[in-house]
């Protein structure tokens, strides 16, 4: 019988040594792991579920008591068509409702503006004022669901309008719960919805947080997002070490404001994607919980524990779709699912298994949250905590996830910090060299993908995918058009004038007019463009 280390003995001594392996961020993986590869005591590392340093899950039942909240991301159309997939959704099971925006929306134009003309409705629910929102929430009691926005350039005009259908409601402010994305620096980098430059824009995304933290003590006013860091090409390290790093610069812009740190702390959430490498993402989550407690803790001064915990929601699917036998999808989104659950996620949506075609339709929809409904009652992994906790190789994983996060964040402190390096191009240049090298394994095979460069077969059979309404824009249009017809337009050019006015004071709070400007059914153009023509617009840097 082996004696203990033999088997780690034979692997690196033997004739035929096995081929070094990695995870898919390159970190070594070794192919056995021994109690001597864990380093610092339990209580220093882990500690308890619900305790400093959080590595073990934020809260100390985890979903012992309740699973974690299903929200299907699904926006499409006009109002009326999103809200009907809202209700359907929700009388399915689902537990949180995720709201995806049309372009136009996403970078403040209005539905009647001609470059917004062939994107209107198309990849996301148009909205154009608060009529729009008053219809999308038609039927649904804002004070027992929670809801996520996709959101961010334009973020500060949204929130103002839920808050405002809130209050249309009857729901008292207190009582209003969901999350605004509103994570500004990494659009700059990764997905490119910015308007404004950095600094107004820095400026507006601390201004939600200090109006959420006195209006909206339940709501999130941003969530932290790594996920398209990572959809751009990063590894789950940049996605991590990036999504860290823009919350420290968050948590000071609004220390600068005089804020305690934990009266708003406590509100910051996080958001990423989940991809294949299931002890990867494991690893990535507990090693980021630990992290940020830290961050909390020893840099910030936080002495609220709800100050140190790392929330987070993920979308399970992304860029890990292929189109090629898109039913494999469903296996990968599965697999993804269950490793932000291990990993201890609060809030998921699982991707439609045709999303790298086209908007999921109602009947694929429904198997994404059928996948989480499936995983959270019949597999057991809720039965109990952090059940991957002790395994040899998933604590050294998370040591050298930490690691590796760290000497990340800490190259991009020495060249300047998140803000400097988003503005010169650093970090879209860190993301674009380690996207072309991703994309050359898969065209060379050493990275495997099944179904594109493996087990490549015929895909079988047509899908049935969702069809764009040609009559979005016309409907869509004709309610932008009764709203400026009706509305009070005195009160919305005094709105409008007072935003304006307002932009050129730095040290004014802006969200008080955006609430008063949409509140006078003011369009998000209208509110957009009166603070475009005083902060500009963003230019991209030349990255080569």
């Amino acid at each position: 019988m082996d004696k203990p280390g033999d088997t780690q003995r034979r692997h690196e001594t033997g004739k035929t040594p096995l081929p070094p392996r990695t995870t898919l961020s390159g970190l070594p993986v070794d192919p056995l792991y021994l109690p001597e590869d864990q380093a610092g005591t339990y209580q220093e590392k882990l500690g308890l579920p619900g305790e400093y340093p959080f590595t073990r899950g934020v809260y100390s039942t985890m979903y012992l008591e309740r699973p974690w909240t299903m929200r299907q991301y699904s926006g499409f159309g006009t109002a009326e068509d999103t809200n009907a997939r809202y209700k359907r959704l929700l009388a399915e099971g689902q537990t949180g409702l995720s709201v995806a925006f049309d372009l136009p929306t996403q970078v403040g134009l209005d539905s009647d503006a001609e470059e917004a003309e062939v994107e209107v409705g198309r990849v996301g629910v148009a909205v154009d004022s608060l009529a729009d929102f008053e219809v999308l929430f038609e039927g649904i009691p804002l004070d027992a669901i929670s809801t996520s926005f996709t959101i961010n350039a334009t973020a500060p005009v949204i929130l103002a309008m839920y808050m405002l259908v809130a209050e249309k409601q009857g729901v008292p402010l207190k009582k209003v719960s969901g999350t605004t994305q509103n994570d500004i620096l990494k659009e700059f980098v990764a997905r490119g919805t910015w308007i404004f430059p950095v600094e107004p824009s820095l400026r507006l995304v601390t201004d939600s947080v200090t109006f959420s933290a006195e209006r909206l003590p339940r709501f999130n006013p941003i969530s932290i997002a790594g996920a398209h860091f990572r959809d751009a090409g990063g590894t789950a390290v940049h996605e991590a070490a990036f999504t860290l790093s823009d919350g420290i610069v968050y948590v000071e812009r609004a220390l600068q404001r005089g804020m305690p740190v934990d009266q708003f702390a406590p509100r910051l959430s996080f958001y990423f994607y989940t991809y294949t490498d299931i002890f990867e993402e494991v690893a990535k989550y507990r090693a980021m919980r630990r992290l940020w407690a830290r961050i909390m803790k020893e840099r910030f001064g936080a002495h609220d524990p709800r100050s140190m915990m790392f929330r987070f929601g993920v979308v399970c699917g992304g860029k890990s779709l292929t189109r090629q036998q898109p039913l494999n999808n469903v296996v990968r989104v599965a697999y993804e699912a269950l490793a932000a659950v291990l990993g201890g996620v609060q809030s998921m949506f699982t991707a439609a298994y045709d999303e790298a075609y086209a908007l999921p339709t109602e009947e694929s929809a429904i198997l994404g949250l059928r996948t989480q409904q499936i995983l959270a009652d019949e597999t057991g992994v809720t039965n109990t905590i952090d059940p991957l906790a002790g395994s040899y190789y998933v604590e050294a994983l998370t040591d050298k996830m930490e690691a590796a996060i760290l000497a990340t964040m800490d190259e991009v402190e020495r060249l300047g910090g998140m803000v400097r390096c988003v503005e010169n191009g650093t970090i879209q240049r860190m993301i674009a060299e380690e996207a072309y090298r991703s994309e050359r394994a898969i065209s060379s095979g050493e990275q495997a993908v099944v179904g594109v460069n493996r087990y490549q077969s015929q895909d079988a059979g047509a899908l049935h995918l969702h069809a764009y309404d040609s009559s979005i824009l016309e409907r869509q249009r004709e309610r932008l058009l009764d709203v400026r017809r009706h509305r009070d337009g005195k009160a919305v050019r005094q709105c409008l004038s007072d935003l304006r006015a307002a932009c050129h004071e730095p040290e004014k709070p802006l969200m008080p007019y955006i609430a008063d400007a949409v509140r006078a059914y003011a369009t998000i153009g209208e509110v957009t463009d009166t603070m475009r023509d005083v902060f500009g617009v963003f230019q991209e840097p030349i990255v080569i």
